[in-house]
């Protein structure tokens, strides 16, 4: 039976991912929306490949320009804004949601997907950071399906029970086991990491990534988040999670059970893989990613992350134990800052100042609905933004 996928952000690395596996697959899956900040030319591109029911353009400038580029014989229709992103995440029609939108934007259509049913295949982890309880209650409520996309959660996913009971003691398991490969600056001090350029921090050792996420993988900003991530997947706690930096990438994470076991999930630093096995799920099809070759690897390296050096990891873990609001203002305050030394408007090593100064300024609510949440959000982006404009910073 020929499922229908809506692809959020379908231009990105993760986008583009779901749509080579998609290809690979045509008499099992179509393409029934792909949505996309700017980039009309390659959504373009997209459109004559897979002629999606609808195309979704963050504005309505950038939809113009899309328009302007189809032929007049195009069966696709092109729309703009939050709204027809959550029409095209939830409409009956759909099956799965591949949620790959960076960042908070991604919230309120992989919310409409949750609500609905669907299979949510989620990438956006900023829909968690945000609002895990509000999220994780709209999955229940909705009968949706939640499969992770990252690479490391969908490991530990594979790597749990079939019959996981909710619990880890449950289910005999002792420990998360988080796996990082420690950025393009792992071993630096603070003191050389003054003056690295964005260029710098978006060479990514192994994988390749948007500039947002290579810049939080610089930071150990992404594995906080994935902390973060994994707790309220996992229904566990911080302690219960423990990150370890595999330059390798060839671990992407492990789970550590009572008799002494660990299960590991191998495999190419490939995002073809979890995308595939997601969206097969409970079965597997090929996703055009080679097999290890184990003798090519020889040797696998594993050593404590270097919280003193890169903070952004501690933070997140503040962030989750304050709960509430908390994650959703850590997660806010760090687009900002991330935005900011990819302009070059502030250092590398400001990332976490400012990410830290905006927390030490916010008050903790109970993040028990919607408005509260994007309220904070809001509240966090404002104040970093009035923070980059002073010297002291």
């Amino acid at each position: 039976m020929t499922q229908w996928i809506t692809v959020l952000g379908s231009t990105g690395s993760i986008g583009c991912s779901t749509l080579d596996v998609v290809r690979r697959h045509p008499e099992k899956y179509r393409v029934y929306a792909l949505t996309a900040a700017t980039r009309v030319a390659e959504m373009a591109g997209q459109i004559a490949e897979f002629s999606p029911r609808y195309a979704v353009m963050a504005d309505a400038s950038a939809a113009a320009q899309l328009r302007e580029q189809l032929p007049e014989d195009c069966v696709t229709e092109v729309l703009n804004g939050d709204d027809a992103l959550v029409q095209v995440a939830s409409d009956e029609r759909v099956d799965q949601v591949m949620a790959a939108i960076v960042g908070a934007a991604g919230l309120l259509p992989t919310l409409a997907a949750a609500n609905a049913g669907k299979r949510v295949l989620l990438a956006n982890k900023e829909s968690l950071v945000m609002a895990g309880p509000l999220f994780l209650g709209a999955v229940k409520k909705g009968g949706a399906e939640l499969l992770p996309i990252d690479s490391e959660h969908n490991a530990i996913f594979q790597s749990m029970p079939a019959d996981y009971a909710g619990r880890l003691d449950a289910s005999g398991i002792r420990k998360i086991l988080l796996t990082a490969s420690g950025g393009p600056f792992r071993g630096r001090q603070s003191s050389e990491l003054n003056d690295v350029t964005p260029s710098q921090a978006v060479a990514h050792p192994n994988w390749s990534m948007g500039a947002k996420i290579s810049v939080d993988s610089a930071t150990l900003m992404n594995k906080g988040l994935e902390l973060i991530e994994a707790c309220f997947l996992f229904n566990c706690d911080a302690d219960d999670v423990e990150v370890v930096v595999h330059p390798e990438s060839v671990i992407h994470s492990m789970v550590q059970y009572c008799d002494g076991s660990v299960l590991a999930q191998l495999g190419q630093p490939d995002m073809r893989t979890p995308i595939a096995y997601g969206m097969a799920w409970p079965e597997r099809i090929e996703a055009g990613v080679e097999s290890l070759n184990l003798f090519d690897i020889a040797r696998l390296n594993f050593e404590a992350p270097d919280e003193e050096n890169f903070p952004c990891l501690a933070l997140a873990r503040v962030a989750f134990a304050q709960g509430g609001t908390m994650p959703a203002v850590l997660n806010a305050a760090n687009e900002v800052a991330v935005a900011a030394f990819l302009r070059e408007d502030i250092r590398f090593t400001t990332i976490p100042a400012l990410i830290k100064k905006v927390m030490d300024q916010h008050s903790v609510v109970s993040a028990d609905s919607l408005d509260v949440v994007l309220s904070a959000d809001s509240w966090a982006r404002a104040t970093a933004e009035s923070f980059l404009q002073e010297e002291s910073l």
